[in-house]
């Protein structure tokens, strides 16, 4: 009798031991889960800021489908209804090949555009304790101006542009977002015999969320080497972004009527300060067409 005493005894004691040992495993496992750096998401509701491109890249087999409109300017008046006279249209598509990996193409109607890209994650931001403080992806487009002049010949090398660019962006909180973009524009066949055929900029860019599927954004490129008789202007622009499941709405207000890099960051005509300002709109459907 003694000896089942003990051993219900011993088995009452190790029992609440042993479980206790358990607990306190399986909670600290939970809490290093908790604390391990994660991949910082959301940077930017898409994969645009504006007219430039953001950090955002899509995920393997993920479709994006972007319809870009750029109206006329704003100080055009009433009788040109305040720039919905005139309407450029850029229809572009973005393709996952890899999580890390985007390609994409598009046509823009200002100027007859063709354009291709590839998108690049060189690095993802991840918290907490920064092990990894910024997101960095490379993007390089071309592109290829189809635009016939009357009365001017153009070899098919004096249609091509290209930009490269390093994005870099941080993700301070759950509102703030910001980014810089060190850029080189190459234009075989400037519009301007003053124009220079390199364009370095800088671009910044940034988010802040206003609410949980609202943010207001701003963009703008310095260029370094606008000579002292050029007609262009820094591209500038404000917008308002909306999200609502699948699609991604944005509307702003911008000098800048082309729709990429190779002609918004080198040849913005529109002085925002002066109300040469174009109000336009980008909206982003996505489509899972390949699982992983």
């Amino acid at each position: 009798m003694k000896t089942i005493l003990f051993c219900l005894l011993a088995t009452f004691l190790w029992f609440p031991i042993e479980s206790f040992g358990q607990n306190d495993l399986l909670d600290q496992l939970l809490t290093e889960d908790d604390t391990a750096p994660q991949n910082v998401t959301g940077t930017f509701k898409g994969t645009r800021i504006i007219n430039g491109h953001a950090v955002e890249t899509r995920e393997k087999g993920v479709l994006d489908f972007i319809i870009s409109h750029r109206f006329g300017r704003i100080n055009g008046g009433a009788y040109q209804f305040f720039g919905l006279d005139q309407s450029s249209v850029r229809l572009g598509l973005e393709y996952g090949v890899l999580d890390r990996l985007n390609v994409g193409i598009g046509r823009s109607s200002f100027q007859k555009v063709f354009d291709g890209y590839i998108k690049y994650r060189l690095l993802t931001q991840k918290a907490p304790g920064g092990a990894m403080p910024v997101s960095v992806v490379w993007f390089s487009n071309i592109a290829i101006n189809s635009l016939k002049i009357p009365g001017v010949e153009r070899d098919f090398s004096d249609r091509l542009a290209s930009t490269s660019q390093l994005l870099i962006a941080r993700k301070f909180n759950e509102n703030l977002s910001l980014q810089i973009s060190p850029t080189y524009v190459r234009r075989n066949s400037p519009p301007l015999a003053s124009e220079l055929q390199n364009t370095f900029a800088l671009g910044f860019g940034g988010r802040h969320k206003i609410t949980p599927r609202t943010s207001i954004n701003m963009e703008y490129f310095h260029r370094f080497d606008t000579p002292s008789n050029n007609i262009y202007h820094n591209s500038l622009s404000l917008g308002v972004d909306i999200e609502t499941g699948g699609h991604v709405f944005q509307l702003h207000l911008t000098n800048s009527q082309a729709m990429t890099e190779t002609m918004f960051i080198p040849e913005t005509t529109g002085n925002f300060f002066g109300g040469d300002i174009h109000f336009g709109f980008n909206v982003s459907r996505t489509f899972q067409v390949r699982r992983h």
